[in-house]
């Protein structure tokens, strides 16, 4: 899985990596400080099994902090995107390039409307951040419809002559972009396009694009700098767009909230509502000060910084994704080293015993008998679909997990 991080220059994105990821992405005041994309590896939280079972865990892919599991996911920051940058403006085609391979967006938006069009200083206040939206959907939108008309009138021609379904040809078109035929077949029910393909407009394919997007490369838009005194009103325009899920974010604070944790200066989990000063002495009047009003003005109004409740939220509200913990002993909750609760894996909604046992090991795939419940210790099909927080052993004629 992978999430791409997007935007208009200087609206935050890098600023949004690096307090996410603890990444060092250079950040600037000024437009395509990003040049080359910046990978990195954010932590969804959730809830850790450790406790309902009453266990002390000792996890291998991913990290527990007294009960609350921290579970990797790829992150990727990429140049700002300007207006008409399927057309090359900007660093455009290698923006939208570099995105073929993300599964869902994380649109950061400037909130306190400090940025025209092409993230250059503006008045405080004065830019509309709804804008953002509407030119990045149109952005993103047009790189599909352009893909797709390079072979369309061949790819249309050759659906109406040979009778073939026009979503597996479409498949086939977009295959690059990591985008699944079901993907494709429940945008165009959507679209509610005509029978024929050939008699589809430019503007028939631009709906279907602006449909399909939202399918396969679902979005969540951060609303960042609600720090700065301008953002307040934008914000209230922003969250009346529909259609999309508003994150109140300030990526500058849980950056230097995640800073100060790590040093020891204070106590903080992301996505906590506060925190608790450790050293006082290592702290200026002014830093004390500084962090008095992050608590007031953030963590107290909008319940975090918002960083930790964007990753959730795109993976578990927008790609539905559930955690699991396979095991080799549901005994002990171990593998065959003794480590408890080892692993946890974000699966889909829908995945089956099976297809679990294909994610961990091919080998346990093909010689897959069954699965055991850890709470139930009963035996599951293979058309079994996991619940979230299941705890499990794949039953394999070649291994066990």
């Amino acid at each position: 899985m992978l999430v791409g991080i997007v935007g208009k220059p200087s609206s935050g994105k890098s600023t949004f990596l690096n307090a996410a990821c603890r990444t060092a992405a250079k950040i600037g005041a000024y437009p395509f400080t990003t040049i080359e994309p910046n990978p990195g590896t954010a932590f969804v939280r959730i809830d850790c099994v450790c406790k309902e079972f009453g266990v002390q865990d000792n996890p291998n892919n991913s990290v527990c902090r007294e009960g609350t599991r921290f579970v990797p996911v790829d992150m990727l920051d990429v140049a700002g995107l300007v207006p008409d940058a399927h057309t090359g403006r900007g660093r455009g085609n290698q923006f939208l390039d570099e995105l073929r391979r993300a599964d869902a967006f994380i649109h950061v938006v400037d909130a306190s409307g400090s940025l025209d069009a092409e993230g250059r200083d503006v008045e405080p206040g004065s830019w509309d951040p709804r804008k953002d939206v509407e030119f990045l959907e149109r952005e993103i939108a047009m790189w599909i419809v352009q893909i797709i008309q390079r072979d369309w009138r061949r790819i249309s021609r050759r659906a109406e002559t040979e009778r073939l379904n026009i979503s597996s040809l479409l498949a086939e078109k977009l295959s690059g972009l990591n985008i699944e035929e079901k993907t494709i077949r429940a945008a165009l029910q959507e679209s509610k396009l005509k029978t024929k393909p050939t008699s589809w407009s430019d503007s028939d394919l631009y709906s279907f694009a602006q449909v399909l997007r939202g399918h396969a490369k679902p979005m969540v838009i951060a609303a960042n700098k609600v720090d700065r005194p301008q953002a307040s009103a934008h914000l209230e325009k922003l969250q009346q767009l529909s259609g999309y899920q508003i994150i109140p974010c300030s990526a500058a604070s849980e950056f230097a909230l995640r800073t100060l944790g790590e040093k020891g200066v204070i106590e903080y989990q992301p996505g906590d509502s506060c925190f608790k000063i450790l050293q006082s002495e290592a702290l200026s009047e002014t830093e004390k000060q500084q962090l008095e009003r992050l608590q007031q003005e953030i963590l107290n109004q909008y319940g975090s910084t918002g960083v930790q409740r964007v990753v959730n939220t795109i993976v578990f509200d927008v790609l539905h994704l559930i955690p699991v913990y396979p095991v080799e002993d549901i005994g002990k909750l171990c593998d065959h080293d003794g480590n408890v609760l080892p692993d946890v894996y974000l699966v889909p909604q829908g995945t089956t015993t099976k297809q679990l046992a294909y994610k961990i090991h091919t080998d346990l795939g093909e010689t897959f008998i069954h699965a055991l419940d850890a709470r139930t210790k009963k035996r599951l099909s293979e058309s079994y679909e996991l619940q979230a927080n299941d705890v499990i052993r794949i039953v394999a004629a070649a291994a066990t997990h």
